[in-house]
């Protein structure tokens, strides 16, 4: 029988993705009984991959393809199947956990039954993170409101649910920036910590049982004393053969009475950007404020050869070189691409894990529309990175191509978010997916200058690992917000089987 798994704050269901592949025998070893999500968009993705889920592994109905491939709506592929639709529709539940919409007592009555009074049973999962964050608290410093913000405390509505169902395992992540949040003095992730060591306590309740924290991580020193600092937990996912320089806490729980210790994450080969996405189809972006069209995209990316700066001898004769070159690549061959192209699709890593030979096609792979400066922008940063192994700074861009924003100034002198025109450099796992990337494209160039486009929602999901046939609902830029949000679903993978041996 699968370990049935509750999975709170679900987004669009990366770490409930990881849970649910691993297989044994082609066996599911674990069942998410139940998953809870509070914005519309996750919820349509995390019950669409809830109802994938109710087939076997690789099982998936032809009905299903033809939804990605918009031959048929959602509602008719939920009509022609019933029984999974409305299984699906049962376990991912949209939800707020801790308002008064969906109080406590309609929370606990659908995890027991869920549950169905199995006692062996995992609860994942991670709070919002927004007021964590190191980025959100440098905004907010002086904000009153800060110190109040109830984004500090949903990790209660977690520990609140640990507290009062107690199952054998459970795994919380959440930002690197925990690790310094404070409330006044009091260190955020410390207090965390100890709440979550004797989770009844902190809500009242006598129990015998607590739980042991572990890391996935940690050496020999901390694995020999039990002794571990709050640095401990932080898993660096490019160590674990994920494709991006992703740096969370995950906390890994196990109840008192079980004496089973925990297995370490193993450590993996490297994997590179353009080995996860240099075989998806080159696209070119789009003119976001004049009429675009194939041909006026080039036309206009070709200008970049006539800019004073690029011949005045302020820059490398080879950066000019790559620039020109790749400007005179630069055609009207190129589509933006689509919610679902029929083209061929299979990466030169990790091959099995994203491939589906039944899809025929590449889903969410459609390219944003940019301002002509920022065409001109991306070009310079791609060729730059070409040239010198690195994304350019502000610094290094001439002064026709600093954008005209007040924090420029600031960011030259200060050297603060002085990256804002941040290549993906091929030969690198890429920096962190946040779902910043739903505002602009600027953190997330494409390394081909010949595209000059920021990342598509597919190519940010192939960096954090997303199987191809899973299928991002909503607008592009919720469905950007869905991708940053969440867990790697191969690194969940790889946690879900050291649970399974607990």
């Amino acid at each position: 029988m699968p370990i049935p798994v509750i999975d709170l704050f679900a987004g669009p269901g990366g770490l409930g993705e990881g849970f649910s592949a691993l297989t044994f025998g082609g066996q599911r070893a674990f069942k998410i009984q139940l998953s809870i999500e509070k914005d519309v968009h996750a919820h349509r993705t995390l019950e669409l991959r809830a109802f994938v889920r109710e087939f076997a592994p690789s099982q998936a109905p032809g009905d299903y393809y033809d939804y990605l491939a918009g031959k048929i709506t959602r509602d008719k592929l939920f009509e022609l199947y019933p029984a999974e639709a409305g299984q699906a529709s049962n376990e991912a539940w949209h939800a707020e956990l801790g308002s008064k919409k969906n109080p406590d007592t309609e929370v606990d009555e659908r995890i027991r039954s869920a549950l169905r009074q199995t006692d062996d049973w995992i609860l994942i999962g991670g709070p919002p993170c927004q007021a964590y964050s190191l980025a959100g608290r440098s905004r907010r410093i002086n904000d009153p409101e800060f110190a109040a913000d109830e984004k500090h405390f949903l990790y209660k509505e977690y520990l609140r649910i640990l507290a009062f169902h107690q199952p054998p395992v459970f795994v919380m992540e959440n930002v690197k920036g925990l690790l310094s949040a404070k409330v006044g003095q009091q260190s955020i992730f410390e207090r965390i910590l100890r709440d979550l060591t004797n989770a009844p306590l902190a809500f009242g309740k006598r129990s015998d049982l607590q739980y042991r924290l572990m890391p996935l991580t940690v050496g020999a020193g901390g694995e020999l004393t039990g002794q571990f600092q709050p640095e401990d937990f932080v898993v660096r996912a490019e160590d674990y053969g994920i494709p991006q320089a992703r740096h969370r806490i995950i906390v890994l729980g196990v109840r008192s009475d079980i004496a089973n210790k925990p297995d370490l994450l193993e450590r993996a080969h490297r994997t590179t950007v353009s080995e996860t996405i240099g075989d998806l189809p080159r696209l070119r972006s789009g003119l976001s404020k004049e009429k675009d069209s194939a041909e006026a995209w080039r036309d206009a990316v070709r200008e970049i050869t006539k800019a004073k700066w690029l011949n005045n001898g302020r820059i490398s004769a080879e950066l000019q070189k790559e620039i020109v070159t790749a400007a005179s690549r630069v055609g009207a061959e190129l589509t933006r691409g689509d919610q679902y192209l029929e083209r061929h699709a299979a990466p030169a890593h990790h091959r099995a894990w994203f491939s589906d030979a039944k899809l025929n096609g590449i889903c969410n792979h459609e390219s944003r529309g940019h301002i002509i400066a920022d065409l001109h922008r991306y070009l310079f940063a791609a060729s730059f990175a070409r040239c010198f192994g690195r994304s350019p700074l502000l610094e290094d861009l001439p002064e026709d191509l600093l954008p005209k924003h007040e924090n420029v100034p600031a960011a030259l002198k200060e050297t603060k978010f002085n990256d804002r025109f941040r290549v993906q450099l091929a030969d690198k796992p890429s920096t962190t997916v946040v779902s910043h990337i739903s505002k602009d494209g600027h953190y997330y160039i494409h390394y081909d200058p010949t595209q000059c486009r920021s990342l598509t929602v597919r190519e940010a999901a192939r960096l954090q690992t997303f199987p191809d046939n899973y299928f991002f609902e909503g607008p592009r830029t919720e469905q950007y917000k869905q991708v940053g949000n969440a867990v790697p679903p191969l690194l969940a993978k790889q946690i879900a089987k050291i649970v399974s041996k607990i």
